[in-house]
């Protein structure tokens, strides 16, 4: 035992009872440990203290991220060191680490992951959205189809704007499976006043199966496509993703093989949708209509 160590009973109680009082529970909890390590002289009073602080920080900071996943409705965990870059060639791994630094979110730009079903869109959208929210970043994650229709509830019930600006509250806001599902009649005008709000305001992640030429079939409208692109690409970084479904990489032997392209890999259902008749418009000249 150390002799500059006054350990006493009663001196221990207090720092118990003060570690209650300031709602230290991690600290408190680990407290008779640190106590043992140093009468042991394993480690000085400045580690103790130390040790003791870290202890709690880190349980402090776990819940924070805990409770702003569950906020931000990540629920499903997807990190940067769980996706196999290897079976997808064509992304650029450095590109997708120089994301995750954040400065996009900074910058108030928009992240477009592009690419089939199954190449992991949805996993590195979830994962920069995770990275976000360590470093401190709010977040909300939502599906192109859910957030249109909270936003047309929001129209019916006469609080759209209320629920715009809930939607521009977070700095980082990440939309999934835009192409997948058809967009209800005036959900593409919704969703233009949300990217307008948020247009140099905050960031954004958008994952599309569908190219952006195809944005005017998706939406319904060419002219509100060509203006959510008018806003979305103006400050952007445009990833494409080129490759097999990952989901598919066991079963790919019992795919025929002309769905083994990934230019036919589109969501069940989708080929039959309905295209508009006569000849489709040029989008890029309807600039001048917006």
């Amino acid at each position: 035992m150390t002799a500059s160590l006054d350990a006493t009973p009663s001196a221990i109680d207090r720092i118990r009872h003060d570690l209650v009082g300031l709602k230290m529970p991690r600290a408190l909890e680990a407290l008779d440990h640190v106590v043992r390590r140093l009468e042991q002289g394993e480690i000085s009073a400045l580690d103790a203290i130390d040790i003791l602080l870290s202890e709690e920080l880190t349980l402090r900071e776990n819940s924070r991220i805990k409770t702003a996943l569950r906020m931000g409705r990540l629920t499903t965990i997807k990190t940067l060191s769980g996706f196999d870059f290897s079976f997808q060639p064509s992304l650029d791994r450095e590109r997708i680490l120089t994301l995750a630094q954040l400065g996009f979110v900074a910058r108030h730009e928009v992240v477009h992951f592009l690419g089939p079903p199954g190449t992991g869109k949805s996993h590195l959208a979830v994962a920069l959205g995770i990275e976000a929210v360590k470093a401190g970043r709010s977040v909300y994650f939502c599906t192109l189809a859910d957030l249109i229709g909270a936003l047309s509830r929001a129209e019916r019930e006469g609080k759209l704007h209320e629920r715009i600006r809930f939607f521009c509250r977070s700095a980082l806001l990440v939309i999934d499976e835009i192409g997948y599902l058809p967009v209800i009649p005036g959900g593409g005008n919704l969703f233009f006043q949300l990217v307008n709000a948020r247009y140099e305001k905050g960031a954004m992640i958008l994952t599309s199966n569908r190219g952006f030429a195809e944005w005017g079939e998706v939406f319904g409208d060419p002219v509100v496509a060509t203006a959510l692109l008018d806003r979305l690409l103006h400050h952007a970084v445009v990833i494409q993703i080129e490759g097999s479904s990952y989901r598919l990489r066991q079963h790919a032997e019992l795919m025929p093989e002309h769905l083994r392209s990934k230019s036919t890999l589109v969501p069940p259902g989708q080929a039959s949708l309905p295209r508009p008749r006569g000849r489709p418009p040029k989008i890029r000249n309807l600039q001048t209509e917006i």
